[in-house]
């Protein structure tokens, strides 16, 4: 059963707006991402993903990431619109977040601006966009980033399987 969205107010957007497939679009916000207050990336020329009930993925361009900090990861998975993954790890200083991120070294046509790009899970990391700090979506799988600017409610959260 999909559930009722919530009502946008000015200067927001609904999750249930978005459209599928899936869009990419270029955004000017700052992104930044710290471990344990350490810097691990920080970017204005990020492109975020939008997808029907989910919040926004952000992908940040590779240059973007501090010198050393990624590590590729074991195991991939596909994307019916963007193609195979790969995950990628992040070592700063001596903590190693295994499998926090993942990238499209070769994405489907439609999609080629995430080529060098690198999407994280915020779970164990501190992101911001615009100074806001970032929610990370609900569900081990997911990696879309809440902030006030969108509402839902989000794929992801308990019962939202067969949305």
């Amino acid at each position: 059963m999909t559930p009722t969205p919530l009502p946008a107010a000015p200067g927001q957007e609904s999750v249930w707006d978005y459209p599928r497939p899936p869009r990419v679009e270029p955004t000017s916000e700052r992104v930044v991402v710290t471990l344990d207050g350490v810097p691990v990336a920080t970017t204005t020329g990020a492109v975020r993903v939008l997808e029907t009930s989910h919040p926004p993925v952000y992908y940040l361009p590779v240059d973007a990431f501090e010198p050393g900090v990624l590590e590729p990861a074991a195991g991939s998975s596909v994307c019916e619109f963007k193609g195979r993954a790969s995950y990628v790890s992040l070592r700063v200083g001596g903590r190693l977040l295994s499998r926090v991120g993942w990238t499209y070294p070769a994405p489907l046509p439609g999609y080629e601006s995430l080529t060098d790009r690198v999407a994280l899970y915020a779970t164990d990391l501190t992101c911001t966009v615009d100074g806001e700090l970032v929610v990370p979506q609900a569900g081990e799988f997911y990696g879309g980033w809440i902030t006030s600017r969108v509402v839902g409610p989000f794929k992801g959260s308990p019962g939202s399987w067969g949305w």
